[in-house]
């Protein structure tokens, strides 16, 4: 098995360590230290040696950090975790704290005291994260300094750093060579008068690199950092120990490979102006950077949208990948249908989907642990089943089932929310209104330049108009065997990114009542140029393609909601499933999938 149903963090020891983190603050002077969740390579998932704000707090969300000040510590979490923290860390020692609602800047104000010092790890917060800080403090006597981790210095156990093997990745897949892709991106740096770009995402390197490795679980990518130089030689800082013969083949004789303990002198040594991406980047290149008196300007990763923007050979990559996935669900599906109420249980959930998409042989990894969630689980929007949470599926029940695998060819995406047995008409309506808002995104054409955030009241608009919503964007980048989630499109209030043809993105409303159930819907769609349509204005206009074609379960919905319109997109989408995935099944799944996609 790819997951396991362990406690990794359980909150019981989250007292004990605060106190051992508190009794170091006055040891070096300090009156508070701020733990993220991020690593120096600022990605979304991170290594067992990084999983500092799990191993001193418990929480174990992908997003969110830890403010430890002398009497309170508080757990910043967005809204896709503020039920989840309430049962993963100690509330008589820790506080959650709503963020982005409260600022970490405001929260500091209002409970550290005067000429409070704080200390921070540079390695572990972006230059602008710290800038942002340190603006907003200047009017008061709170004062920042980076320091050595505290959280390190403490924990006895700490795993080692990660040394996954790092592997070249087939042109063929990727649609463009590393050396042409090193070429483009040069070009760009002598054409804005850059002389080097820093590149510190472990995503951006396997980009660029046609490379992938194996430092994170769930995530292909490799912890690396690179410097690409304007005439397209580019260093590479790697252990070398997850290099070999083949892989130094694949790179050649334009890519210098160099230990990452040189980082520093080799930033320190470069002649500007040099190109670093505030939002990404550690602090600590900068402090490199200026002790050198090198001269640089902040400007976006360079790979970042040639990344998100995939090339022909990656979108029919990953549409296989997508298909081949589907019929691993449809056989899933098929399983789950034949089980009564009470035999089944989220770990059984979790395995048997698991099992099906190893039955593939083409599995790599899953490509984040598995959402089961069913009854009030589903509630909690990133919900991780363990041993100790492990629920029986109950008459009545919702199920929350989000999941994904990682193929060489493509990463998938889906959610799927399943009855057992009689659900209640509250649930269904719910449903409905959540299905109306993907087949919203699913049919939506717009112009050339709109953004992530104006298409996102499209998913909400149904809810809305019964006074629900739900606290998460409605979609994510996605790579292609790359990491799941991927920046910087969006669907999403706050996404200013333009979509642009060739981005992938999920697509998936729900809604969590909070001690009752959860429902997810979610597909992956891909951006493309609009058909003409005649009569139309001369303008250009986007829409999108569906990569994910899996039935969408028609005992949950209440067919009168449905418009003309919703209703033949969703009867069209599943004549789509059938005729796509129907002759990759066994007898039995291809039976169930003919019912599942009857005309509704």
């Amino acid at each position: 098995m790819f997951q396991s149903f362990t406690e990794t963090a359980p909150p019981e020891q989250g007292p004990a360590r605060l106190a051992a983190l508190r009794a170091l603050l006055k040891h070096e002077n300090l009156t508070g230290f701020l733990v993220p969740r991020a690593d120096a390579y600022q990605g979304e998932y991170v290594a067992p040696h990084d999983a500092r704000l799990s191993w001193l707090s418990g929480f174990t969300g992908s997003a969110g950090f830890c403010a430890v000040l002398p009497e309170i510590a508080g757990v910043f979490i967005d809204g896709r975790y503020r039920t989840q923290v309430k049962s993963q860390v100690d509330l008589a020692h820790f506080t959650p704290v709503p963020w982005p609602d409260v600022a970490l800047l405001d929260w500091l104000k209002t409970h550290a005291p005067d000429n409070a010092v704080i200390g921070f790890d540079a390695w572990l917060h972006t230059a602008k994260e710290i800038e942002t800080l340190e603006t907003g403090l200047r009017d008061t006597t709170i004062t920042l300094r980076p320091c050595g981790n505290l959280v390190d210095m403490i924990w006895a156990d700490q795993p080692d750093p990660p040394l996954g093997k790092i592997s070249a990745y087939p042109v063929e897949l990727a649609g463009e060579s590393h050396v042409d892709k090193r070429a483009r991106l040069a070009k760009s740096l002598r054409d804005s008068g850059h002389k080097s770009a820093v590149i510190t995402l472990p995503d951006s390197i396997a980009w660029l690199l046609n490379i992938r490795g194996s430092d994170i679980e769930r995530n292909p990518v490799p912890h690396a950092f690179a410097i690409l130089h304007d005439n397209a030689h580019l260093t590479l800082f790697v252990d070398p120990a997850k290099c070999d013969d083949i892989l130094r083949a694949h790179l050649g004789p334009d890519i210098t490979t160099r230990p990452c303990p040189a980082f520093g002198a080799a930033l320190r040594s470069l002649l500007g102006p040099v190109r670093i991406d505030k939002n990404s980047a550690p602090i600590w290149v900068r402090h490199q950077l200026d002790e050198a008196q090198v001269a640089y300007t902040w400007v976006d990763d360079p790979c970042v949208l040639p990344k998100a923007t995939k090339t022909g050979a990656e979108i029919a990559a990953t549409t296989e990948a997508h298909q081949r996935d589907a019929a691993a669900m449809c056989e899933f599906l098929t399983w789950f249908d034949a089980q009564p109420a009470g035999s089944t249980t989220e770990i059984d959930i979790v395995t048997r989907l698991e099992g099906y998409r190893r039955a593939t042989n083409a599995l790599r990894d899953i490509s984040f642990e598995t959402i089961a969630g069913s009854g009030p689980n589903g509630a909690i929007m990133h919900y991780r089943v363990t041993e100790q949470s492990n629920r029986t599926l109950q008459n009545g029940d919702l199920i929350v089932v989000d999941s994904g695998g990682q193929y060489i060819d493509g990463t998938t995406d889906i959610t799927r929310t399943l009855p057992v047995g009689d659900v209640g008409e509250e649930e269904k309506t719910a449903f409905t209104r959540v299905l109306q808002g993907m087949i919203a995104i699913s049919r939506a054409r717009f112009p050339v330049g709109l953004t992530g955030r104006d298409l996102d009241p499209l998913a909400r608009y149904p809810l809305w108009l019964a006074g629900l919503d739900f606290n998460h964007g409605t979609g994510h980048g996605v790579g292609v065997y790359l990491c799941v989630h991927e920046g910087p499109q969006r669907i999403a209030r706050i996404s200013e990114v333009k979509l642009q043809p060739g981005m992938i993105l999920s697509n998936e409303p729900g809604y969590y009542r909070e001690g009752a159930f959860g429902i997810r819907i979610e597909n992956l769609i891909v951006t493309q140029a609009a058909r003409d349509l005649a009569g139309a204005d001369d303008r250009e206009m986007l829409d999108f393609q569906t990569l994910t074609y899996v039935p969408i379960d028609r005992r949950l919905i209440i067919a009168e909601m449905l418009s003309t319109a919703e209703r033949a997109w969703l009867n069209t989408y599943h004549k789509k499933c059938c005729d796509m995935i129907g002759p990759r099944l066994g007898d039995a799944a291809r039976l169930w999938l003919q019912s599942a996609t009857a005309p509704l």
